[in-house]
């Protein structure tokens, strides 16, 4: 059963505020990063945001998938939380950086 288009829009934008308040509060922290870092594509909060939604996803796949789609919604999400995992130790020791950070 899909959700009314209000709570839609509703949920969206809570998510929008989340992730703003994630990128700020990781930016607010981070020292800076070194003149030769990477920019990394995504915000953090973006990411964390990508690992919820495909967490929800690979729960309710557990209820309504089978087999190879199960599989692969679960091999997604682990694929993005190992690059989260890589992400956040380039970050924090300065070889990576994020967009709009120092």
């Amino acid at each position: 059963m899909a959700a009314p288009p209000d709570a839609c829009a509703e949920l969206d934008s809570l998510r929008t505020e989340l992730v703003h308040t994630i990128d700020c509060w990781v930016t607010s922290r981070l020292p800076p990063s070194h003149g030769a870092a990477r920019v990394h594509t995504e915000t953090l909060g973006a990411v964390i945001d990508r690992l919820a939604q495909l967490t929800a996803h690979a729960y309710a796949a557990l209820a309504h998938a089978s087999g190879q789609e199960l599989t692969n919604v679960w091999e997604s999400l682990a694929e993005l939380a190992v690059g989260y995992e890589d992400l956040a130790s380039e970050v924090c020791t300065g070889r990576r950086r994020l967009p709009g950070g120092h």
